[in-house]
């Protein structure tokens, strides 16, 4: 069952420079049920580390992201 799984499974790997989406991980209150957005976005990877660890940067601040909350932004 997990070679079935596995098989699904696609590897992301990111760049620095790359344009990202960065999942909301929290609900805000004005927007709920179907018209919720479900990322933010889009940001700038500045520096990728080992485990998955990624820093994002957009026009304010730096911010830390996973891996697994990210997918890559096709303008």
């Amino acid at each position: 069952m997990a070679r079935a799984f596995n098989k699904k499974v696609r590897f992301h790997e990111f760049s620095p420079g790359v344009l990202v989406l960065r999942k909301v991980l929290h609900i805000a209150p004005y927007s709920k049920g179907k018209f919720a957005y479900k990322y933010d976005g889009p940001f700038i990877v500045k520096e990728v580390f080992d485990g998955g660890v990624i820093i994002l940067n957009n026009m304010d601040e730096n911010e830390n992201a996973n891996a697994d909350a990210l997918k890559k932004y096709y303008p």
